[in-house]
């Protein structure tokens, strides 16, 4: 564990996943008091904000899967959360092949200039067959899908910064176009933010070359650890810096046995059939890879109850617990968590009073004492 956040003294940030499909975030018949209707999120949105959250993270569904028998669609119900809160950055989660980069380039400055520069994309190369084939469109091969996504992303950056964009790549070419208006220009920020996932050595590497940010399944020190380094290694090479994305299923509780029996209770319950369906998709994903090591790879039946793996990063706990967890995180070099949870509206607020004080006091002791932390690769 000897990765660090060498010299970020920013305040680690939060995001939520937002429940715009059906079924809640894990895969169980637990009660889950969420709802994937905009009355709800347009609530939960303005809740999230104020309690903390940076970023919100619309999920993409194009047909029923695995709990999630209904599903709105990711971009429009972005912008209607960007439209309804003042702050909170929005981040729409798209599949290219079923989007031209050009045509999500115009709509990503149209919700940017409507929504004051919140607006940000989430390229998700793409795990589920179903959602290309019953489509009509090809399914490619695991490597195949991220070299599309590189280029997908190369295309929207060309677009976003040049008056007159040229691109000539395998799945997609630009001549002398000219996207008017360009997103909203904010210091630090030229573009809209550019998250992608994806555990695979490709997917890493193509993070390294191209995104802004990485999102991560869930996972333990020694995991986390192992991927920022490998990401930061292949930004190094290309002049570049991605910040590093966590996801995390939160059970926090007044006290540590309350959220462990929570934890039980989900598994307990969870939809056998739909989790072993779920895992045999993932897997033969992640074997499909050129050296076997795909999202998924080593989840277990529990891992996969929460589906992307949200149990692994143990935000689960009293307070206390989970805020040292996070910094301890933090210190290894996640800029972000990518939180779920069983209710939404009550724990989103529960975070906000109860988790996040005792985040940025930790924050704060650790400036203040100048706390030695390793320099990154």
């Amino acid at each position: 564990m000897s990765v660090g956040n060498a010299g970020n003294s920013e305040p680690v940030k939060f995001a939520y996943w937002v429940p715009n499909v059906s079924g809640g975030l894990v895969v169980s018949t637990i009660e889950q008091r969420t709802d994937w209707s905009y009355d709800y999120n347009a609530k939960l949105a303005v809740l999230a904000e104020n309690n903390g959250f940076e970023y919100a993270l619309t999920q993409v569904r194009y047909v029923a899967s695995y709990g999630a028998a209904y599903q709105h669609e990711s971009t429009s119900f972005s912008l209607a959360l960007l439209l309804a809160t003042q702050r909170l950055k929005v981040i729409a989660a798209i599949h290219p092949g079923l989007w031209h980069p050009g045509v999500l380039a115009k709509w990503l400055a149209t919700a940017d200039h409507l929504s004051g520069g919140r607006a940000a994309v989430n390229i998700v190369s793409g795990w589920f067959k179903d959602e290309f084939t019953k489509l009509g469109e090809p399914w490619l091969e695991h490597d195949e899908r991220y070299r599309r996504s590189e280029e997908f992303i190369r295309v929207l950056r060309e677009i976003w910064t040049s008056d007159h964009a040229e691109f000539n790549g395998d799945f997609y070419r630009l001549h002398d176009f000219d996207l008017r208006p360009k997103p909203v220009r904010l210091p630090g920020r030229p573009h809209p933010e550019i998250f992608q996932g994806g555990n695979s050595t490709v997917a890493r590497k193509m993070a390294g070359r191209v995104s802004d940010w990485y999102f991560s399944n869930g996972r333990d020190f020694d995991g986390v650890a192992e991927q920022i380094a490998d990401i930061r290694a292949e930004a190094d090479r290309h002049g570049r810096r991605v910040k590093f994305g966590l996801n995390g299923f939160m059970i926090a509780r007044d006290t540590e046995a309350e959220a462990r029996e929570t934890l039980r209770e989900i598994i307990a319950k969870a939809d056998r059939r739909a989790v072993e369906d779920f895992g045999a998709a993932v897997r033969q994903a992640g074997q499909s890879t050129s050296d076997k090591k795909g999202m998924w790879e080593d989840s277990t039946f529990e891992d996969l109850v929460q589906y992307n793996d949200g149990f692994r990063t143990r935000l689960i706990g009293t307070p206390e617990q989970i805020a040292e967890r996070i910094v301890a995180y933090k210190r290894l070099g996640v800029d972000l968590f990518l939180l779920g949870f069983l209710h939404y509206h009550e724990e989103v607020e529960y975070f906000g009073k109860r988790v996040l004080p005792l985040v940025r006091e930790l924050e704060a002791e650790a400036a203040e004492r100048e706390e030695p932390v390793p320099s990154g690769a």
